[in-house]
């Protein structure tokens, strides 16, 4: 008898043994999952798309310094073609001293500059392409801006302030506040500026974003933080006293331009 209850118990302790190993089994795996969680949403999406992320400026050799960021772009299509905000770049380029539009792309080995010509421009909607010379890099992938709705959360990366912080793309998530027309209203008539009178006469929708947004931030992708989709492109800082306080007084609202704009821009020049 007394060998059948020994036996009994040791079977007791196995089945006991067998759950705690089970148990502890599932734990571990959810673990692994939490962990593994960091690499989806968000931060997921961030380093997948960060290749994409580029500064657009203006490179001569025997500058000081040689290169010179006016804003940010991404790479889309076949990896050779880079968008931005018209505005980001110069009026025009000394050629005679060898200066050039430049794409700045970060990478393992520090900062590479690749020669950029303009290949499609709206100044309209204030977007231009640039194609670039070398080898393919991370494109990103257009979205349809049409499905944007107020109140979802959207993120943008980009340089802001880019020849203070060096080339380092900075990432920031606000709400779509708003779609609302591109025009500012203004106290009066003597306020008004040749280019808001022009969108008074064919104004069209932008998404206002609760994101602070700094000079550098132009042209910078704002994608869906899933599936890291483009939906607009950073245009504009709502600027509450002046240009010069912009940094240290940020309004907290930037605007972007539907992404769609810049598909049809593509389809004109036939480049899909």
């Amino acid at each position: 008898m007394g060998e059948f209850h020994q036996s009994g118990k040791s079977k007791t302790s196995y089945r006991l043994s067998s759950q705690w190993l089970c148990a502890i089994a599932s734990l571990l795996f959810a673990l692994a999952n939490a962990h593994g969680g960091e690499t989806s949403g968000l931060p997921g999406t961030i380093a997948k798309i960060k290749p994409a992320i580029v500064a657009i400026g203006t490179f001569q050799k025997t500058r000081r310094p040689p290169a010179v960021f006016r804003g940010t772009g991404f790479v889309i299509g076949d990896g050779r073609l880079v968008a931005t905000n018209a505005h980001v770049l110069p009026n025009k380029v000394d050629q005679e001293k060898n200066e050039f539009i430049a794409v700045f792309a970060a990478n393992a080995n520090g900062v590479e500059f690749r020669q950029a010509t303009v290949v499609g421009e709206d100044r309209g909607y204030d977007m231009t392409i640039l194609r670039i010379t070398g080898a393919p890099l991370t494109a990103m992938t257009l979205g349809n801006s049409e499905n944007v709705r107020e109140g979802e959360s959207y993120a943008f990366t980009g340089y802001p302030i880019g020849m203070v912080l060096g080339l380092h793309a900075v990432t920031h998530q606000g709400v779509i506040s708003a779609i609302t027309p591109n025009v500012i209203p203004q106290l009066s008539g003597q306020q008004l500026e040749k280019k808001t009178l022009a969108r008074l006469i064919a104004p069209y929708d932008v998404f206002q974003l609760d994101a602070t947004a700094y000079p550098g931030n132009s042209g910078s992708p704002l994608y869906h933080p899933e599936t890291g989709q483009v939906v607009g492109i950073l245009n504009k800082v709502f600027i509450q006293e002046s240009k010069e306080t912009v940094i240290q007084k940020p309004s907290g609202i930037s605007y972007a331009i539907p992404i769609k704009h810049l598909q049809e821009l593509l389809k004109k020049i036939r480049v899909e």
